[in-house]
């Protein structure tokens, strides 16, 4: 039976977790944070093992990761198990005082399945099946591969469901075919009984696609295929893209959900069960998830990228890890780790800089000031041989001498023991940060839709999100990325960017959000559409208008070299990406409107006062984001709420037990003003790059 955390905020806004939480048993509150490390015994000879895992101890790591690659050993022919050597492993490690993450290894099946059985292979759209090697080349559609799935997580079950040294287990690795579209017959199949399901007859799928036009009609289920570029002369049918994209979300979380059902009728109850995602990534839709005790992520912030300056390459921004900080934490079970860390660098990369020292210790302190409780770094040992020789570890390829991540790794060891030392379970978030406290509401559905039919090519439905958060976060504020699962009305600020697609049972609770007191900001494109990708037969964005109190919207672009102008505020903006343009009604503020083009003088931003909050609407995407930001600012001001001006890189968050944590993602140095009466428990007020400080008031 599924296990659920029950977290409620008390009214100071501090989060207090139920001591059911199976996640406490194994990384209590008051631990503040716990290290792990990945390590693969099958890929190291049996007489090393000891020697590794006591190095392993001897750093200050608390767990090791097993078996997620392992099948082919685990299952060496079919039906005929060995689990000696793993018996082993888990024996060695908790002698050395080792807690053991187990993992079913179905992102791997051995050899002999996929040549016994070509069918359960993916296939690319061109038809091309992807063969035996490397990882994730088996299709979640086929009914053959997740029984034989079954089987081998069933086994593990039983064989380590109650062993104590294991205190959870990982579903595959990084779900998702990285990228991969399966147009596999099973694929094929499988979407053809979803589409059934959903529909229920032909008649009500060429309704809702809209197959009269340019004569797509068809006559049976039968005659669909996953739709495909490179099947069609222009892009496909944008409704059936979006039916595709939700098949393989449900897909993926159902193959997932499938092990996790396995599992907690097989274990014990102290054992938890999660996945490792890989955020923002096609076809991941996080709260799917829903049989799992919690969910974790995988992140990698130095793969030759820009940062913040001219060392920001060897640091990273703040958003590749606050962001699925934000949402991780707001997934099953309200608590989160990361699985899967870069503990220096990596071999995959656009190039592959070495992180700046300090990096890696300031991201795992993102985590645990947003709440995370436990970090693993993949991973423990260079690999000699395969895929990733180049791909550091925690030692390097002799086995026995520290990389810079393993020194940080120490290092934050005994951080975080001083750290759980000035843990205080009474703390409270500060009514200054809990007033702050803002939701931004992510529907993948409507980013799949957006980015799919994206109207102008500057369009980015990520970068538009990141935008309110980075935003957000510049103030100070606490910020959570929820789904509509989430109750809004835990969050004075509900920010709603582009959500393109909205039934009215979704604006009834955005309505009576605001009516309640709650504050809610609308962005661009929101509204366009139904759920099924549908523009309403009505005016614009029809379902919104009375909630902000408008009478119509029209939208603009301009071409990537031209940029209009937007007054808020006695200041001017540029803009090209997107502008709506806004009729507002009697009694509706017009806070920001167009100083050129052909509608000067029209709305660009409007707000009302509506029940005990307000609704205001953001209606222009820009590059920088200065209008959004001074549009936010001015909400919190009209709100009576402060707001601090932290500059980009820049990172102040609470974490319960009463710790301020201050991050700094710049390439200089920066002076943070400490409070009056502050006690700094670790860095200093002046943070270097990558630098980190800890206080308490």
């Amino acid at each position: 039976m599924k296990r659920k955390i029950l977290a409620a905020f008390a009214a100071a806004g501090a989060l207090c977790v139920s001591a059911a939480n199976p996640i406490d048993k194994s990384f209590p509150p008051e631990r503040v944070m716990s290290l792990g490390s990945y390590y693969y015994p099958e890929q190291w000879p049996m007489e090393q093992w000891d020697r590794d895992l006591s190095l392993m101890a001897d750093m200050g790591i608390d767990f090791t990761h097993f078996g997620e690659f392992a099948w082919g050993v685990l299952e060496p022919e079919d039906g005929k198990f060995d689990f000696e050597w793993l018996d082993k492993a888990v024996d060695i490690a908790a002698k050395k005082g080792l807690k053991v993450v187990l993992c079913t290894p179905s992102a791997t099946p051995p050899v002999w399945l996929t040549k016994n059985n070509p069918d359960v292979l993916t296939r690319r759209d061109n038809g091309v099946r992807i063969e035996h090697g490397r990882r994730q080349h088996a299709s979640w559609s086929s009914e053959k591969y997740r029984r034989y799935v079954a089987r081998i997580v069933e086994e593990l079950a039983k064989r380590y469901g109650n062993n104590p040294a294991v205190i959870g287990w990982q579903i595959d690795n990084e779900p998702g075919h990285y990228g991969l579209v399966d147009y596999s017959d099973n694929a094929q199949e499988s979407f053809r009984r979803w589409l059934k399901e959903k529909y229920g007859t032909i008649e009500n799928l060429n309704k809702t696609w809209g197959t009269n036009f340019w004569s797509e009609k068809y006559q049976n289920f039968d005659q669909i295929l996953l739709p495909s570029a490179v099947q069609t002369i222009e892009k496909p049918n944008p409704h059936a893209m979006l039916d595709m994209n939700n098949f393989h979300a449900d897909e993926v979380s159902g193959f997932v959900n499938m092990q996790a059902d396995i599992l907690h009728k097989n274990v014990s109850k102290d054992q938890w069960v999660t996945t490792n995602l890989i955020p923002m990534f096609n076809p991941i839709d996080v709260p799917r998830f829903d049989h799992l005790d919690f969910t974790t992520y995988t992140r990698y912030p130095v793969v030759g990228t820009s940062g913040i300056g001219g060392q920001g390459f060897r640091i990273g921004i703040p958003e590749d890890i606050g962001w699925p900080n934000a949402t991780f934490r707001n997934g099953p079970g309200k608590a989160f780790g990361v699985m899967e860390l870069q503990p220096g660098q990596v071999n995959w990369g656009e190039f592959n800089p070495q992180p700046l020292p300090g990096a890696l210790r300031m991201w795992i302190y993102h985590i645990m000031g947003d709440g995370g409780r436990f970090v693993c770094n993949y991973r423990f040992r260079q690999p000699l041989t395969g895929s990733e020789q180049h791909h550091y570890g925690m030692v390097g390829p002799d086995g026995v001498t520290l990389e810079p991540g393993g020194h940080e790794f120490v290092r934050l060891s005994k951080e975080f023991d001083e750290l759980a030392r000035h843990y205080d379970k009474k703390a409270r978030m500060p009514r200054e940060l809990a007033d702050r406290r803002s939701a931004i509401l992510m529907d993948m559905n409507s980013v799949w839709e957006t980015e799919f039919q994206p109207q102008t090519n500057q369009w980015n439905s990520h970068g538009h999100l990141k935008k309110y958060y980075n935003t957000l976060t510049a103030m100070g504020a606490p910020v959570d990325v929820i789904s509509e699962r989430e109750d809004f009305g835990q969050y004075p600020f509900l920010i709603v960017p582009a959500h393109q697609l909205v039934d009215s049972a979704l604006v009834a609770r955005w309505d009576k959000y605001a009516r309640d007191g709650g504050n809610l900001v609308i962005t661009v494109r929101t509204g366009l559409k139904d759920r099924n990708g549908k523009l309403w037969e009505a005016p614009f964005a029809a379902p919104i208008h009375d909630l902000a109190g408008i009478d119509s919207v029209y939208f603009d672009h301009m071409p990537g070299h031209i940029y209009g102008k937007v007054s808020f505020d006695g200041k001017d903006y540029d803009w090209n990406n997107w502008a709506d343009v806004i009729s507002p009604r009697k009694g509706t503020e017009s806070w920001g409107v167009y100083a050129d083009q052909f509608y000067a003088g029209k709305t660009a931003v409007t707000h009302r006062r509506h029940g005990k909050g307000t609704v205001t609407y953001i209606g222009v995407d820009t590059d920088n984001g200065a209008l959004e930001a001074d549009a936010l600012r001015k909400l919190f001001a009209e709100a009576g709420v402060t707001a601090d001006r932290l500059p980009y890189g820049i990172v102040r968050t609470w974490r319960d037990g009463g710790f301020n944590v201050v991050l700094n993602y710049t390439s200089d140095p920066y002076d943070y003003a400490l409070p009056a009466g502050a006690k700094v428990l670790v860095g200093e007020a002046t943070l270097p790059p990558a630098g980190v400080l800890v206080y308490k008031l």
